[in-house]
Order: C-alpha cells, then sequence, then structure tokens
C-alpha cells in the first residue's frame, strides 16, 4: 500500500513538473532556455569536481601495470604480425609451393604454477 501512494505522488510530481515546463516554454521561452544553460553549467562544474578530486585517483595501480603489459605484449609480438603478413603474400604469389601450417609455439609470457597436488589426488579425505 506504500508503495503504491509513493508512485503515485511521483507521478503527480512528474505531471506538475511537465506541466511547469511546457507553461514556460510557451510563456517565457527565453528565461526557460537561460534557467537550463545554467543548470547544465552547474551539473558540469559539479561533475568535473567530483571527477577531479574523487574519481581521478581511483586508477588503481594493477590498471596501470596492465596497461603497461598489453603495450609491452603489442610490441613484443608486433613483429610476428608482420612477418605472417609476408608469409601469407609470399605463398600467394607461389602457387606451386604446398602450404605447411604454422607450427604453434608456447606463448613465453605464460607461466604454470603447480598448486598443491597431494590435496587434489586424496579425494577421499574431505
Amino acid at each position: 500500500m506504500y508503495r503504491n501512494k509513493l508512485s503515485l505522488f511521483v507521478y503527480v510530481l512528474i505531471g506538475l513538473a511537465v506541466l511547469g515546463f511546457a507553461t514556460q516554454l510557451f510563456t517565457d521561452t527565453a528565461s526557460l532556455l537561460k534557467n537550463l544553460l545554467i543548470m547544465v553549467a552547474i551539473g558540469a562544474i559539479i561533475y568535473g569536481v567530483v571527477h577531479y578530486f574523487f574519481l581521478r585517483k581511483r586508477t588503481s595501480n594493477e590498471l596501470k601495470k596492465y596497461k603497461k603489459a598489453v603495450k609491452q605484449s603489442k610490441m613484443k609480438y608486433k613483429e610476428d604480425t608482420t612477418s605472417k603478413k609476408a608469409f601469407s603474400q609470399a605463398t600467394k604469389k607461389s602457387p606451386l609451393t604446398k602450404h605447411k601450417k604454422p607450427s604453434k609455439a608456447r606463448a613465453t609470457h605464460l607461466r604454470v604454477i603447480d598448486g598443491n597436488k597431494q590435496k587434489s589426488k586424496n579425494r577421499a579425505t574431505f
């Protein structure tokens, strides 16, 4: 019952706001536009202050490390993509040669971490 009263109040409030907006739009358009511009400017200033003092410092150290790792990875594997393009162009030029599948090399930047192997083998002792 409380929800119905609250939603009815919200609908009445929205209706009055639309009625007031329409009235001011037709009677005094210049002041309406001026008020809207002032509200947008104040909102932008508040957003800028909040972003500058609170949200800007949220970028964690992990995000910086991730961006650095992505950049290093792109630099490392940039040469591989150019050699693949040259390989594909060379195969297109000579149709008589056999197509060889490039062997999948293991990524050097990935590492296997061994866990607790004894615990996973002995499943009966939970």
